[in-house]
């Protein structure tokens, strides 16, 4: 009974760091390879002084950070306001945990369930920092952030809903079984182009990044944050973009555990960095019609097409 119990607290610890470790280091060097990839869009080479080619850019940004002077905001919700950037970055790694690594003992079989309850409460976690900090421009930035993401949402639920009628199962694994043969890339090519887009609004990343929007918002929520609580939204930030990668090649390939599932993941990341390089923001109500009046009626059309297809094979075969 120890030897079992000495087993699951070393698989414990184990799983818990190659998460900290892998997500942290993956997270260190996307903000390097974005910085890379927008300057060579724009013409320029982007950080190439730090070590060779830039390498080391990213630790001197973190030193830089977080050695930051820190002080109290006047007026502010002290406590909630440096609780909630340590609350959004332990979210980001909880849903890390849900993935079906080796010795992930932490992987269940509602994972997916898991997933979005983890997701709706970081919408939360944004609100309670811009109302924390006891500034206008941080409350019309989280203004603006909670109705896009609590929008998006719905979207972005429906489709994973869709893909789960489909695979009757909550489960990574049974994903994975189901596309053995076929991918639902190949077979459902519209839905993935819309959940990349409901990816990117709920990453509020461009062109959507209506939180960012310097020119009218002062830089949105996170105006009043600086040295380490800024750097945690920043690493949560950058943790969920190649969180959400994962999660399309698991959700639409099923490819697990090979050289493909990197190469994918590497590839959705590089994309998702060539859309803020190559387009510029929408406006709010273009965004907002977007969700409510294109892409929602698309997906629930598309959910009536898979359960007739559904009820179609249940009652030929």
């Amino acid at each position: 009974m120890f030897l079992g119990f000495s087993n699951y607290m070393f698989l414990n610890c184990v799983s818990l760091l190659m998460i900290i470790l892998v997500v942290l280091v993956g997270v260190a060097f996307l903000t390097l390879l974005e910085r890379k990839i927008l300057g060579y869009i724009q013409l320029r080479k982007g950080p190439n002084k730090v070590g060779i080619l830039g390498v080391f850019q990213p630790f001197s940004d973190a030193i830089k950070l977080f050695s930051k002077e820190v002080f109290k905001i006047y007026k502010s919700n002290y406590n909630m306001f440096y609780f909630c950037p340590v609350m959004l970055f332990f979210m980001m790694l909880s849903n890390w945990m849900m993935s079906p690594v080796v010795t992930n003992i932490y992987f269940l079989n509602y994972s997916i369930l898991i997933i979005i309850m983890i997701l709706t409460v970081m919408s939360y976690m944004f609100m309670l920092m811009g109302w924390s900090s006891n500034s206008m421009y941080s409350v019309i930035g989280t203004i603006r952030v909670i109705s896009q993401t609590l929008s998006y949402e719905v979207s972005f639920i429906m489709i994973i809903l869709i893909l789960m009628i489909l695979s009757e199962s909550y489960s990574f694994i049974d994903f994975m079984k189901w596309q053995m043969y076929m991918w639902y890339l190949i077979m459902l090519v519209p839905l993935f182009m819309v959940f990349f887009i409901s990816v990117l609004a709920e990453l509020n990343r461009s062109p959507m990044d209506f939180i960012e929007g310097e020119s009218e918002l002062v830089s949105g929520f996170n105006i009043e944050y600086f040295s380490g609580g800024f750097a945690l939204i920043f690493m949560a930030e950058y943790g969920m973009i190649i969180f959400f990668s994962y999660l399309m090649i698991l959700l639409f390939t099923g490819v697990f555990y090979s050289l493909y599932l990197y190469l994918f993941i590497n590839f959705t990341v590089v994309m998702i960095i060539f859309m803020r390089g190559m387009l510029p923001r929408m406006r709010y109500d273009e965004l907002m019609y977007l969700c409510w009046k294109v892409i929602l009626p698309f997906v629930l059309g598309y959910m009536i097409l898979m359960m007739g297809f559904k009820f179609l094979f249940m009652v030929v075969y």
